[in-house]
């Protein structure tokens, strides 16, 4: 049952890394303590996940990806203002992207994903092929709202239970 396999490792990726921070400084790493210890729980959980889908691939310690989807945690620093989150998702020709409480979602493959505990508001680009609409659905599979490319805004989260960019 790939497809299932490839819905909950996006569940768990979304949980991972919508609850981690990452902490970024100018000054000595510190070889011990909270950061470290952080750092050490995150590359264990991402360990986790990518052992149940080996589709998906770490390829920083904040940022992976899949077939059609790179999720990555966006610095505290750059999900300030609405115009640096903005400036955040950094949304490529042909890619559907969201900011979603602090983790941004670049999707570039045409299939429906399922999501999990996406909640309050944040920036969206759609900036696919103009004319290609992106539906964001309800839990009963109902069209929430839609986004024709190109198109560029804020947009509600919650309750969004799945999404097809294409």
């Amino acid at each position: 049952m790939k497809n299932g396999k490839q819905v909950a490792t996006l569940l768990a990726v979304t949980a991972l890394l919508a609850c981690t921070t990452v902490a970024t400084s100018t000054a000595a790493p510190q070889l011990s303590g909270p950061t470290t210890t952080r750092a050490a729980d995150l590359q264990q959980q991402v360990d986790a996940v990518l052992a149940g889908h080996p589709r998906g691939r770490q390829v920083s310690a904040d940022r992976v990806e899949y077939d059609g989807l790179t999720v990555t945690r966006v610095p505290q620093s750059a999900q300030g203002d609405g115009k640096s989150a903005k400036l955040a998702l950094d949304c490529a020709y042909g890619h559907l992207c969201m900011l979603v409480r602090g983790t941004k979602f670049d999707y570039y493959k045409c299939q429906t994903w399922t999501v999990s505990n996406w909640t309050g508001d944040g920036p969206f680009v759609n900036n696919q092929t103009p004319g290609t609409v992106a539906k964001f659905f309800n839990q009963d599979g109902s069209v929430r709202w839609t986004s024709t490319a190109y198109q560029a805004g804020n947009a509600t989260w919650d309750p969004i239970y799945s999404l097809r960019p294409c």
